[in-house]
This record gives C-alpha cells, structure tokens and sequence, in this order.
C-alpha cells in the first residue's frame, strides 16, 4: 500500500495525481487491515462514524464524482431518503464486498483519467446549495477532489482505528508491508 507518493515521470501530471489518490486510498484501507464486518462497524467514539461506513461513503462518493464527470447517473443514486445508508454496511453487504467494489470504482477511475482528452475538460457542478450556480470544474479539479475527499476520511479512520484496538497508522503501514507487496501505485 502506498504511503508516500514519488513522481515516477515529472511531464505525467495524470499519474502523479492518480497517484496521490492511490495514496490516500491506501490510507483509509490500511485502517481496516485484519478488522471483522462486525469490527468495522463498531463506533469509537461520540460519532456515527464506523469504519465499515467511511469505506462505503468513500467508495460511493468516487464512483459519483466520476460518473458525474462523465455525463452519467451515479450507481447508486441517493437522497435524503437513504443518505444515511451511504455510511453504514447494510446486512447485505460486507467489508470485503465494499472493498471490491471500491477497486473497481478505482479501476474505472484511472481508465477514465487515462482516456480524457485533456485534464483542462471540463464538466457542470451538480445543481445545490453549495456550489455556485452554472460552474464548470475541470478534470484535474476532480482528481484534487478526490485526493481532499479520500484523505479527509482517511484521517477518519486512523482516529477510529486507533481507538477501536490502539493501532496506529504506523503500525498498519508495517503490517501491510508485512503481509505483502504493495498495492498499485
């Protein structure tokens, strides 16, 4: 898993910030390291937040932004309805299942960071009370995006791991290189 980011080729601005989004998806699965379902849906502290639920929020929230950079509706759609649900394991699902479908979502993400014609292509903000009307963000907006989104959670959950069994993100960094090589950059 990738703890820090080396830019393998300094004229591959796409592979340097995939990179840094690899990064910060290696942060927040390496908090999850040998946790059971029922683990990571254990809150620590005054929060809702569990591990299980950050996960799938994260996942969820990737697959969006890149659907939504795309022209196309989320896979899962949600509203106020079931917003809920994108931070909670449903009994349905599992970490491992969150944790495929996040790779996939990873895959697609690169393939189409990878296939834009340019990072300076740009698409619209969703319509809502945070964002300012009629903006466009570029390509490269949404790879920054991710890396603020999956970092944010990613501190999440080293908060949340640790109070759950004491390990720090130090010491998952040395079990996953313990357990073998390192996940693509």
């Amino acid at each position: 898993m990738v703890t820090h980011v080396i830019e393998k080729d300094p004229y591959d601005e796409r592979g340097t910030l995939l990179a840094f989004v690899e990064a910060q998806r290696g942060g927040l699965r390496r908090a999850l390291l040998g946790l059971t379902d029922e683990q990571a849906a254990r809150r620590t502290t005054a929060s809702e937040l569990t591990l299980g639920g950050l996960l799938k929020h994260v996942a969820e929230t990737e697959d969006t932004w890149v659907r939504r950079a795309q022209g196309v509706a989320p896979e899962i759609p949600r509203d106020p309805s079931n917003w809920g649900d994108s931070f909670r394991i449903l009994e349905d699902e599992s970490v491992a299942g969150m944790l495929a479908y996040w790779d996939r979502v990873a895959a697609g993400t690169e393939r189409f960071i990878r296939a834009v014609p340019s990072l300076d292509d740009t698409f619209p903000l969703p319509d809502a009370p945070w964002f300012p009307p009629s903006t466009r963000v570029s390509m490269r907006w949404l790879l920054a995006h991710l890396v603020e989104e999956i970092a944010r959670h990613a501190g999440h959950a080293d908060i949340i791991r640790e109070s759950l069994d004491g390990k720090t993100a130090f010491t998952l960094v040395a079990e996953a290189g313990a357990e073998g090589p390192e996940r693509a950059e």
